[in-house]
């Protein structure tokens, strides 16, 4: 005989109750399960769904995409995923291995054509392309325990690297423009910030120990040429869209296509959370743009130090946004081009660039999240803390 259980007139059996329990409790271990396997992106969509409480959805959020940066964050990464497949990046470690011999030289090499790389690649395409390298060689050689520092190390280098030049990131591309400054003016602004990123990093590239490397499993991969010179046009496809002048719609098409012939498995691979991420970041900085509140926060904060606040809002908002937003509220460019510069370190939204770094990081090294979290935070804020004193020492200099 079956249990019931009535209300208001309905019959329910029990066993009909215990399934809709047990499909309750099913979704929200799916949705358990799902925040601890991607953390970041449920951070940027629960502040994206705070941010739209106060900013209803309206036809203005369209805008608050970068689709340039969104498809060649695809392409990139499919692209790479191709390149990984035929064992570039292994091949191409391996020679570094046996050239430099030890840690130290490889950490410093890395790290160093990251910070290069990012001076005409832009922050987040060096990374894209130089963290797997950092990762093959260390992998290859047993030196896993090294990656948490190498990953750091690039990612503020990617980040510090680009600096002195208008075009070396989006914001100087934007505040460059924005204020119409001289070159060489953008130039003077930004060179100490840049020699001093130069030298911190190098110096704390000297702490790892000159551990000779060997290789574990020194396999002789043979490189297909062909392939190889197909995925590297493809690859310089998807850089072209950055800077405009391949249409990224085009770009996209390209890469996808020739992809879909060549490896499919590489579509399959991209990392799709990323990108997720990234759109719930531009909404959450264009919601908050348009709060009242934090635009009047901003237009009274803001001329006590722009230097300090700008460097501030970066550590919520991202650089990107920070730049945006907070040049319509200051004329003293002197101070905000090195604020949103210098705050691309910080936290993790600093830079969207540093996103890049984790989730490559946590993909590698799922265990060891909250140490890599640590070391990041503390070396991070010590590069913005030294710069911030350097760039206020010299801003008393600048006419």
């Amino acid at each position: 005989m079956k249990n019931h259980i009535y209300t208001d007139g309905y019959k329910m059996t029990i066993p009909a109750l215990a399934g809709q329990e047990e499909e309750t409790s099913g979704f929200f271990h799916k949705l358990f399960c799902f925040i601890k396997k991607q953390p970041m992106l449920s951070i940027a969509v629960l502040c994206m769904l705070v941010t739209c409480i106060f900013v209803p959805v309206d036809k203005t959020y369209v805008n608050y995409f970068n689709w340039p940066t969104l498809a060649t964050l695809y392409c990139t990464l499919a692209v790479v995923a191709a390149l990984s497949h035929i064992h570039v990046f292994e091949i191409v470690s391996r020679g570094i291995v046996l050239r430099l011999h030890n840690l130290r030289n490889v950490t410093i090499a890395i790290v160093f054509i990251t910070f290069i790389g990012s001076m005409f690649l832009a922050n987040d395409m060096a990374l894209l392309t130089f963290l797997p390298l950092g990762y093959y060689v260390l992998s290859s050689t047993g030196n896993k325990k090294a990656m948490a520092f190498m990953f750091i190390m690039q990612n503020i280098a990617a980040n510090l690297g680009g600096m002195v030049t208008p075009f070396g990131n989006p914001q100087n591309l934007y505040l460059y423009a924005f204020y119409n400054i001289d070159t060489v003016e953008f130039t003077k602004i930004m060179l100490p910030s840049f020699l001093t990123s130069i030298t911190i990093i190098f110096v704390m590239c000297l702490f790892v120990k000159p551990v000779p490397l060997t290789l574990k499993k020194d396999e002789q991969y043979t490189l297909d040429r062909k392939l190889t010179v197909i995925y590297s046009v493809l690859f310089i496809i998807s850089i072209l869209q950055v800077f405009r002048i391949i249409p990224h719609s085009v770009g996209t098409i390209l890469v996808t296509v020739s992809l879909l012939i060549l490896d499919r498995k590489a579509i399959k691979e991209v990392n799709y959370p990323l990108l997720g991420t990234f759109c719930a970041f531009f909404v959450f900085s264009g919601n908050m743009a348009r709060i009242p509140a934090v635009n009047e926060f901003f237009s009274n904060v803001l001329p006590l130090n722009t230097l300090l606040f700008g460097i501030l809002s970066c550590q919520f908002m991202s650089n990107v946004p920070s730049a945006v937003l907070l040049s319509h509220f200051t004329n003293d460019y002197k101070s905000l081009l090195p604020a949103v510069n210098i705050g691309g370190c910080g936290t993790l939204i600093a830079s969207l660039a540093s996103l890049i770094t984790f989730t490559e990081y946590k993909k590698h090294n799922p265990e060891s999240i909250k140490s890599y979290l640590t070391k990041f935070t503390v070396i991070n804020f010590s590069f913005v803390i030294v710069l911030y004193f350097v760039q206020t020492y010299v801003s008393k200099f600048l006419p």
